[in-house]
């Protein structure tokens, strides 16, 4: 299931980009060329295949630059198209349609890349238990929305932020003293709702957080043999995730090992942005 999207953050950030794009003066090559009664209609078409993610912030481009914008879209967020394909359609005042186009299509097509990109990894492990997750690895202040994506593309969210799970990475184990010491201050420090996840890369350390007990454990840059032994090591007490050298051409492997999510940064750092236009008419 998607999340929905919080309105005052779509609009906050919304917001943010059409001051961004707009200036000081507004705009001023459409104030200088379109009259201010025109009215047009326009339509956001895809270009290329993919899976549609960003409808509500590119709905709230429009309505903020114009209440007088109708914004109907044609398809769900979460959705697949096909080139050629119609995603939505806009009413109104000339001048608003264009002055927030570059806005709603810049966050319709980060996100619909993002969710597209997801889509072609989650099919690549349907035929097994393997969910794929996202990471950290996102936009600054787009955080949430990129994450949205995901779930758009039919991806797992990983935690938020810093402060929603303990993952305890392998400079935190260095600097605490092992993977020992570090669970045994972690569950002394966290409470009872919070989960705890240690990253590990090697058996005898995955030893090491079977005596002490997590809730997860990352297993990272393990050979597809490795996870199998860790799979079978850990036998259902935790969760396991995978991570590290997952590609198109891998993940399919990983999944098969029997893990229970792989964690790809690249979902969110390395997504191509889809190619979505608008057409617009003078009415």
């Amino acid at each position: 299931m998607i999340f929905e999207l919080p309105s005052f953050a779509v609009e906050d950030a919304v917001r943010a980009a059409l001051a961004e794009d707009l200036g000081r003066a507004g705009d001023v090559t459409t104030q200088a060329t379109i009259p201010a009664s025109a009215t047009a209609s326009a339509v956001i078409a895809s270009r290329e295949a993919g899976v549609i993610a960003g409808l509500p912030l590119a709905r709230a481009a429009f309505s903020l630059v114009s209440p007088e914008t109708a914004f109907e879209s044609w398809v769900r967020d979460g959705d697949e198209v096909e080139p050629g394909a119609l995603v939505a359609r806009i009413d109104g005042p000339a001048r608003a349609i264009l002055s927030a186009e570059r806005v709603a299509l810049n966050y319709l097509g980060r996100l619909s890349g993002v969710a597209s990109l997801t889509a072609r990894y989650a099919a690549r492990v349907a035929h097994t238990k393997a969910k794929i997750c996202d990471t950290r690895k996102t936009t600054p202040l787009l955080r949430a929305f990129e994450k949205y994506a995901v779930r758009c593309g039919g991806g797992a969210n990983h935690r938020f932020g810093l402060d929603d799970a303990v993952l305890i990475k392998d400079n935190h184990i260095a600097v605490a003293g092992g993977v020992v010491p570090a669970l045994r201050a972690a569950k002394a420090f966290v409470g009872h709702l919070m989960k705890i996840e240690i990253e590990v890369d090697t058996l005898d350390q995955l030893q090491d957080v079977l005596r002490e007990g997590a809730d997860a454990v990352l297993l990272d840059n393990m050979s597809t043999e490795e996870l199998r032994q860790a799979v079978a090591m850990v036998n259902g007490r935790m969760i396991c995730e995978a991570s590290g050298g997952v590609n198109l051409d891998t993940v399919g492997a990983i999944a098969e090992t029997g893990v229970d999510l792989i964690s790809v940064g690249a979902l969110t750092h390395s997504a191509k942005v889809l190619d979505l236009g608008l057409d617009i008419a003078i009415l």
